[in-house]
């Protein structure tokens, strides 16, 4: 964990993205856009040091609600598979010889 003399990580944005005071500490965001759709990933660490992707999208769904659904269905399917994949493995426990 690095950090400054002041108390922030070196990626941490510092003003108004940083949330210091409440113990949070937040980077400047990174946003792709599409047509119809836009992504942004924050990387935040809490007051316990602990450090998270914050992950936001937002998709135009179709005005039909059958092709709504399906869009719905395919972005839970893949936000599915992409937490799957980016989250931390369990370690294996080491036993005590």
């Amino acid at each position: 964990m690095t950090r400054r003399a002041d108390g922030h990580a070196d990626w941490c944005a510092r003003g108004h993205h940083c949330a210091a005071a409440l113990g949070e500490h937040r980077a400047e965001p990174i946003a792709v856009a599409l047509p119809g759709a836009r992504g942004v990933l924050t990387r935040v660490r809490d007051r316990d040091g602990r450090e998270y992707a914050e992950i936001r999208i937002r998709i135009a769904l179709d005005p039909a609600e059958p092709t709504a659904r399906t869009q719905l269905l395919t972005a839970l399917t893949d936000l599915r598979a992409l937490v799957s994949r980016a989250a931390p493995r369990p370690r294996p426990r080491r036993h005590a010889a």
